[in-house]
């Protein structure tokens, strides 16, 4: 292994630059009209400060999330200036904890099989990247969502097929966008458990007669194996069984704000996509432009090919590759797409 190239480096840096970004963020805030923090990062803390005092954090404007991120965030509302921080500093602990499962996905046998150092080089590419750092040090929340993601990806490499999908049902709470990748790791899930003896008879070669004359309830059974059924059982359980806790705890609200506002919504500023000035003439002129709900519609191309059409073309194949596909598609048909460089200068 190169001596420039080791675990202690990689970390250290990768940490070094968020806490140098953190504080060069403070300054910023204190001396420039153009803030450092993000300013979805203050409707995180003023929720959190709800919950403290005992309120919802939907009586915060524009709180579209889980009550789980305002529950994270309760430090931010202690009496200390400093702990109005302890959000960016969980969201950057984030980003590091993803770059180290990178690095296990990458050495993984079922993975790439890499050495370390050439994993280490790989993960750099997300550690020592100054943009993602300096997104989790502004107060971006998509940190913890990443990990998790990352997590997800690493659990069902290594066959934990269990641990996915609490960490499929968790992710998909916490934001809608990621079960996207629950079609493409029910896919991937065709191949047999190397430990699952069971899994290798029902997978293992049969003769083309077979094949031909075998019914629909053999292929339904060969298709719903013991991986594809734990995974499903266990993210639907995790998802139902947090969004029934808050539901109880806060009522429609959660559901209006967290979920049900994402059908329907039209943001046409600083908005970047392919629909923007559909979007922008529909929410001007409401009722005159299309009988269709465009706000709605635009989902069936955006589901279509990053839910359907990219897993069954590559979800077999690569998995980890999938999942960067379907991202990408959805964000480039997603309709609210925002350039995170000019959102400070709309905080004033």
């Amino acid at each position: 292994m190169s001596p420039y190239i080791t675990q202690a480096r990689v970390y250290c840096s990768a940490v070094a630059l968020r806490l140098v970004l953190l504080f060069y963020g403070l300054l910023q805030d204190a001396y420039s009209p153009m803030k450092y923090t993000d300013i979805d990062y203050f409707v995180f803390t003023d929720a959190a400060r709800y919950v403290s005092q005992g309120r919802s954090p939907y009586e915060r404007e524009t709180y579209r999330y889980t009550p789980l991120l305002a529950w994270l965030l309760i430090p931010t509302s202690w009496p200390n200036p400093l702990w109005f921080s302890f959000g960016k500093v969980l969201f950057a602990v984030s980003d590091i904890v993803a770059g180290w499962f990178i690095v296990r996905i990458l050495q993984s046998p079922n993975g790439a099989a890499m050495s370390t150092e050439r994993a280490l080089k790989y993960a750099s590419i997300w550690l020592l990247n100054p943009m993602v750092a300096t997104i989790s040090t502004r107060g971006s929340s998509e940190g913890l969502l990443g990990v998790m993601v990352v997590a997800l990806l690493w659990a069902v490499t290594c066959r934990r097929v269990g641990l996915a999908g609490v960490l499929l049902g968790l992710a998909v709470h916490f934001k809608i966008y990621p079960f996207i990748y629950g079609p493409s790791i029910i896919w991937h899930l065709d191949s047999p458990d190397p430990s699952d003896p069971a899994e290798k008879r029902s997978s293992s070669p049969k003769t083309s007669s077979w094949t031909m004359t075998r019914s629909i309830k053999d292929i339904l059974f060969t298709f719903l194996n013991r991986s594809r059924i734990t995974l499903c059982l266990s993210s639907l359980a995790t998802f139902s069984a947090l969004n029934l806790l808050m539901y109880v705890i806060y009522s429609q609200a959660f559901l209006e704000h967290t979920f049900l506002y994402h059908l329907t919504r039209v943001d046409h500023r600083h908005n970047f996509s392919p629909y923007n000035t559909l979007l922008h003439l529909s929410s001007a002129m409401p009722g005159r432009v299309s009988s269709l709900r465009l706000e709605s519609l635009a989902f069936v191309p955006q589901l279509a090919i990053s839910a359907v059409l990219i897993p069954l073309a590559l979800a077999k194949k690569d998995l980890a590759g999938t999942m960067l596909a379907q991202t990408f598609a959805f964000v480039a048909f997603n309709k609210t797409e925002e350039n995170m460089v000019s959102r400070p200068l709309n905080q004033n």
